[in-house]
This record gives C-alpha cells, structure tokens and sequence, in this order.
C-alpha cells in the first residue's frame, strides 16, 4: 500500500530539487546544445539519466556535509 506524498511534502521536495539544481547540472557535466540542433529522444534519456544520478549525488552530498559538516 503505497501512499501519495501530501502537497506540502512535495512542495517541498521541488523546492530541494530546484536549490540543488545548479549544483546538479555542474555536476552532470553535460554539454549544452547547438541552437540549431535538436537532441534526438536517446540523448535526451541519456541526458535525464545523467541528470538524476548527479542530483541524487548532490542531495546525498548536501546530507553528509548536514550530519557531519565538511
């Protein structure tokens, strides 16, 4: 029985997410595109894929530094 996360619970998850953002895409380390190409839909999964391997590294980063300091 899996239970939906409440408004203020998710709220506050996005607001994590877009704190850590900056973070996370230096952290990606993706190339930014050509204004006059497109990714095609492979890249763009591999993109994401990228994406959220480095924001799960920043939070756990942000949670270290919070449980033992720097």
């Amino acid at each position: 029985m899996s239970q939906e996360a409440s408004p203020e619970v998710k709220q506050q998850r996005m607001k994590e997410f877009v704190s850590l953002l900056p973070f996370t895409l230096e952290l990606a380390g993706l190339p930014k595109c050509h204004p006059d190409r497109l990714f095609t839909n492979d890249q763009l999964e591999a993109r994401v894929t990228t994406v959220r391997m480095a924001y799960r590294v920043a939070r756990q980063m942000v949670r270290d530094i919070g449980d033992n300091g720097v």
